[in-house]
């Protein structure tokens, strides 16, 4: 069966030129096309269940809502879906950023198509971490030094967190170990609601997991 994909890119040639050069693969059917992060968010709504992609190819610098913004909120609306991150920037922040927003890979858009669909495959098949050389490297580097400073993020958090009264509400009762829709009954809020309040969480604690989210929130008494 053909991986189904969505791709997201504010730039028109772009989605064309990378549409045209995909859809020509036995293996890869794309779903949807999207021009932002909010674009990106009511496509995966619009989707029929039958035909939700596996793996969306993500670009970062984009109008409305970035792609690091957009698999903060994607990550925790759609555990299952990949994300892989195809941009031209290769510097260290924007690289250690996409990582803690929860991209399963990134890879830099000359890479031929062949390398790209190769990739892709790899991601679904294997649960590989695409990346491009270069960025690889700098990934690398990156954790050494991390790991030599003892410092796991290259920028450290707001103590406050500032989080809302609510959001500190729906916090306590996921550490609890309620799930969303006992969430939402227990404060009279809809699923999706309490989706969006989480994705707020996880984006204000710069973490990407419910055991992160745990240890952070009993280290810091945040409840």
């Amino acid at each position: 069966m053909k991986i189904p994909i969505g791709i997201v890119d504010d730039k028109s040639q772009n989605r064309i030129s990378l549409s045209e050069q995909i859809k020509y693969s036995d293996d890869i059917e794309i779903i949807f096309c999207a021009t932002d992060g909010q674009d990106f968010l009511e496509q995966m709504k619009k989707c029929d269940r039958s035909r939700v992609p596996a793996v969306i190819l993500m670009d970062i610098e984009m109008p409305v809502m970035d792609g690091i913004q957009a698999v903060q909120h994607g990550h925790i609306l759609y555990p299952d879906l990949k994300f892989l991150m195809l941009t031209v920037f290769d510097d260290d922040e924007k690289i250690f950023e996409a990582i803690k927003a929860g991209a399963n890979g990134y890879l830099l858009k000359d890479e031929r198509v062949s390398v790209i669909i190769d990739h892709i495959q790899q991601l679904v098949d294997i649960g590989g971490v695409p990346m491009s050389p270069g960025i690889a490297r700098k990934a690398m580097d990156l954790l050494m030094n991390a790991s030599l400073s003892g410092k796991v993020t290259s920028r450290s958090p707001n103590p406050a967190y500032d989080l809302s009264e609510r959001e500190t509400e729906v916090l306590k009762l996921l550490v609890n170990g309620l799930d969303y829709k006992a969430t939402a009954q227990k404060l009279f809020l809809s699923s999706h609601t309490v989706r969006k309040h989480i994705a707020n969480i996880y984006q204000k604690l710069q973490v990407n997991s419910k055991a992160q989210v745990i240890k952070i929130a009993n280290k810091n008494n945040l409840i």
